[in-house]
């Protein structure tokens, strides 16, 4: 069985990272863009990291321009925009695609995992996509694709998906769930 451990990806300044390096850890692995309207979340996982980040805790933050080209900068423009603004200091990859033929085999093996299981209901942002995917992908529901930008998954110490949060979902409660898992 594979594990998040299994794979490799590229760090923002294009040099090979075997994800085995994080043996042990929590992940919350995240498809992120600095132009989206969750992109205020960067904040909130900022503040998670530091939380708990001496319990053995990390964010892997890749960066996507799959959305509405809501990530259009370089890499290194991206990393100062989130240092500037947020102050984010977790670990940021190089920017790459989450869905089709390009998606990174990473990428791939976490929406097989854990596939979409609905935006969150009390999320006002929740009718805007639901109509946007309603006239623009039918079918939308029933793949595991990511949909939107600041889709996270939970990894466990063993490597393993243990959740699923799309951007609408409440932040407090994935921080929930991450302190679960330590």
């Amino acid at each position: 069985m594979e594990t998040v451990y299994d794979f490799c990806v590229l760090d923002k300044k294009g040099n090979k990272v075997n994800l085995s390096q994080f043996k042990g850890n929590v992940l919350l692995v995240v498809n992120t863009a600095t132009g989206c309207g969750f992109t205020p979340q960067y904040e909130e996982l900022e503040t998670m990291y530091r939380r708990h980040k001496d319990s053995g805790f990390e964010i892997l933050d890749f960066p996507c321009d799959q959305f509405g080209h809501q990530a259009p900068g370089s890499d290194e423009e991206i990393t100062k925009f989130c240092q500037m603004k947020f102050g984010a200091d977790f670990p940021q990859f190089k920017k790459s695609e989450v869905n089709g033929e390009n998606a990174l085999p990473l990428f791939q093996w976490l929406k097989a995992q854990k596939g979409f299981e609905g935006f969150d209901a009390d999320n006002e942002l929740t009718p805007v996509l639901e109509n946007m995917f309603d006239e623009k992908c039918p079918g939308w529901r029933e793949n595991s694709d990511i949909k939107w930008n600041f889709t996270k998954f939970l990894i466990n110490r063993k490597g393993e998906v243990v959740a699923r949060f799309e951007p609408t979902h409440d932040m407090a409660d994935v921080e929930r769930q991450v302190a679960e898992q330590l």
